[in-house]
């Protein structure tokens, strides 16, 4: 699985590299900044093609959904995102990600990051690590929130529907910065590498999430809820990612905030 999930998302990378100046049809999905391209809908046509040619009996959760999701977690599941980050793709041409994960009877198994633009692979198996570019990766460095250098979109510190923005404000306030890159995969590929030490976000589905997940775990840090829960795949979460000591600063800060 994980050299089929490789040979297909170099393919597509190929692909994207391939189209990404030419024109091509923008669609509105749920608002002006939800947004998706002939090129997503082709890519994860790609995947899901080359995942039912060789594993028919295999589920797939795709962004775009060109393929029926399954109901439960049961057997083994493909979590696809063909374009992570579409605003970037379409904007800025590079900064974002195809990303893949595969889930065997409910434990995540393997997850693949693709900075396409970047030509940067992340990927890790469970038990086995994870690796950027087959260069094995360093275990996360223990940071709390006043060592930390945050990933999180500013909509989380404003007037938004989903959470008081008192609450992540102080986080923000007292980490040594704060950074957004657009494509959650990415940002969460970014922690395991080192380059960010947490991510933050009110608003994420199974295939954001997944195979950052498993990246980040293999490293011995942790991703969960903002309430501290596990992830539970099936739908639209919040996501609390970094080392076990950032997280459990950050649900400190909330619970001080939430008691106040």
């Amino acid at each position: 699985m994980q050299e089929l999930a490789i040979d297909l998302i170099k393919r597509a990378g190929n692909y994207i590299r391939k189209e990404i100046d030419h024109a091509y049809a923008i669609e509105e999905k749920t608002n002006r900044s939800d947004l998706v391209t002939e090129i997503d809908k082709e890519v994860e046509r790609m995947l899901i093609k080359g995942i039912g040619e060789v594993y028919p009996d295999h589920g797939i959760f795709g962004e775009e959904g060109m393929a029926e999701r399954p109901k439960t977690l049961d057997g083994t599941v493909w979590f696809v995102d063909p374009i992570d980050g579409t605003m970037n793709f379409i904007r800025q041409k590079r900064l974002f990600a195809i990303s893949i994960a595969i889930m065997v009877d409910g434990v995540l198994m393997f997850g693949f990051v693709y900075d396409v633009m970047a030509d940067e692979l992340f990927h890790a198996r469970r038990g086995g690590g994870s690796f950027m570019n087959g260069v094995r990766l360093a275990r996360l460095e223990e940071k709390e929130v006043k060592d930390a250098l945050l990933c999180m979109n500013a909509t989380w510190v404003t007037r938004n529907r989903r959470i008081d923005p008192s609450l992540l404000g102080p986080v923000v306030t007292d980490s040594i910065g704060c950074r957004a890159i657009g494509a959650a995969s990415l940002e969460l590929a970014w922690v395991a590498a080192g380059r960010v030490d947490g991510y933050i976000t009110m608003r994420n589905m199974p295939w954001d999430y997944a195979a950052g997940q498993l990246l980040i775990e293999e490293l011995g840090g942790v991703v969960g809820s903002i309430e501290g829960t596990p992830m539970d795949f099936m739908g639209q979460t919040s996501v609390l990612a970094g080392s076990r000591t950032f997280v459990e600063d950050v649900l400190t800060y909330l619970g001080d905030e939430k008691n106040a």
